[in-house]
């Protein structure tokens, strides 16, 4: 007669609890990537393209934009609430706009195409291109600061884990061109804060960015779009917004207390730096020298330019500048064909080695 030995009849109850821990495990794992499987994929997509830092990410999830929309936000940290809540599930956003100094203007090619160009100028800040497709909105390219985002010499997202913060990417565009052709770059203007209180909806200053490229077909749209909410500025200061369109149109949009006003210009080419073009407050600011070349090179061309010629005079007024100190350095320069959805970009003035893309 034989029998069981009592140290198996022990073990069977343990091998039973190991067997329920590991499929709590994989049954919580599965729950986990069901969450976030769009924000894991979209995670997947980063990768770096130059060695003075520029990435690229591929929007795959749903940001929740008309989420946003609905609710508006009156400040920086209302922003950040929301985003913190709608797509990093409760992790904290280190999110903040310091004082940025940069250079735009717009033009036609030889061949008539409508292009747009941005100089960033800033410390020392690491670049990361966007590429979104809403569901509800228009696909556009943006290029987004990851400095805002808590990046920095020290932390790059060059692991799945380090680079979750970049979900937020989304709400921090400082520039960018749509499918529809709408390209916008957005500018710092020391003066007083705008924060518009006509009982509309409030937005902030990036998420303004992102509502012209996710839903303006046209400058005209643009400015319609902007005129429905009540701009609140970020980080204690004012900005101001140069926006094209594929047809060659342009307008620079600026807010003074509760009045946005809009400024055209009478030739095919329009520039904006970091100074007022309101004619009531016209020059408060900075970056007049900026100005005059972008403005003195464009009617010497009769504001026709190549993509080539356009990122050259980038190169021409990108920084360190005579005016300025070395803290605004031109961290990326970058050239939109609103015709054909190409971006050039060149990193860390590094105009000699130019990352190519298209929507």
């Amino acid at each position: 007669m034989t029998s069981t030995p009592k140290h198996s009849a022990r073990r069977h109850p343990l091998r039973i609890l190991l067997v329920c821990v590991l499929l709590a495990l994989v049954v919580a794992l599965a729950a986990l990537v069901t969450l976030f499987q769009g924000e894991l994929r979209t995670l997947m997509t980063v990768e770096k393209q130059r060695e003075y830092p520029l990435y690229t990410m591929n929007y795959l999830g749903d940001y929740g934009f008309d989420k946003y929309l609905a609710e508006g936000s009156a400040s920086d940290a209302e922003l950040i609430a929301f985003v913190t809540r709608t797509l990093l599930k409760g992790i904290p956003l280190p999110f903040s706009i310091p004082d940025l100094g940069c250079s735009t203007f717009n033009a036609v090619t030889p061949e008539g195409e409508a292009i747009f160009g941005r100089n960033f100028d800033l410390s020392y800040s690491p670049a990361l291109l966007v590429r979104t497709q809403p569901k509800d909105g228009y696909a556009s390219l943006s290029m987004v600061n990851m400095g805002f985002l808590g990046y920095g010499e020290g932390k790059l997202p060059d692991s799945l884990l380090s680079s979750f913060i970049l979900l937020a990417a989304p709400y921090a565009p400082l520039d960018g061109v749509n499918e529809k052709g709408v390209s916008i770059g957005v500018l710092l203007i020391p003066t007083e804060p705008t924060a518009q209180e006509t009982g509309k909806t409030p937005i902030s200053t990036t998420a303004a960015v992102r509502l012209v490229l996710d839903k303006a077909a046209s400058v005209d749209e643009a400015i319609d779009l902007l005129s429905r909410y009540d701009m609140h500025a970020s980080a204690g200061s004012s900005y101001h917004f140069q926006i094209a369109d594929a047809q060659g149109h342009s307008a620079v949009v600026e807010f003074e207390g509760d009045v946005m006003s809009v400024v055209r210009a009478d030739t095919p080419y329009q520039a904006c730096t970091n100074f007022l073009q309101t004619p009531a407050y016209y020059g408060q600011g900075k970056g007049l020298e900026r100005y005059d070349l972008l403005v003195r090179t464009l009617a010497e061309k009769g504001g026709v330019l190549t993509m080539e010629e356009g990122m050259a005079l980038l190169s021409a007024v990108s920084q360190p500048f005579e005016d300025v100190t070395s803290d605004s350095d031109t961290q990326w320069s970058v050239m939109y064909n609103n015709a054909t959805g190409e971006a050039v970009v060149c990193a860390g003035r590094d105009y000699e080695n130019p990352y190519f893309t298209s929507l």
